[in-house]
């Protein structure tokens, strides 16, 4: 069996304005889906433009906050500046009056040898201190 050469073309000729008619229709199809998605899109962009702007102001605002607490860490450190000077001068405050106690101390002692000789002296000669003439006391009037 013979294949007849014009019919065999005229089919493919069909097939492919069929493959061509049906891409048309499919591009035809995207393009509607195109316009569809830019359609949805253009309210969007309105919202993300004022939001953007929202954005900005936002921006300005915490550029301001951040120049207000620069300010305000600069003065932390000034005080802490101060206050470390202040606390040099207590450690030195305080390490002149331990240095004056210690004097004290050292020059109180002559004084509580002399006190504590006093009252064993006075001991030993009967004029002793108060808790020996109580239990003297008590001891004559039980008597």
């Amino acid at each position: 069996m013979a294949i007849n050469p014009m019919n065999d073309r005229s089919g493919r000729e069909r097939q492919r304005l069929r493959k061509l008619a049906q891409a048309a229709m499919n591009a035809d199809q995207t393009v509607d889906q195109v316009e569809g998605i830019l359609g949805d899109m253009g309210p969007v962009l309105q919202g993300l433009t004022g939001t953007m702007g929202e954005l900005d102001g936002a921006i300005d605002n915490l550029e301001g906050t951040l120049e207000r607490l620069n300010h305000s860490l600069d003065n932390v450190d000034t005080t802490v500046d101060r206050m470390a000077s202040v606390v040099t001068r207590l450690e030195r405050v305080v390490t002149q009056v331990e240095y004056l106690v210690t004097l004290g101390e050292t020059a109180m002692r002559p004084l509580g040898v002399l006190e504590s000789a006093g009252r064993g002296v006075a001991g030993f000669l009967g004029f002793g201190g108060g808790s020996n003439d109580e239990s003297e006391t008590s001891r004559l009037t039980a008597d």
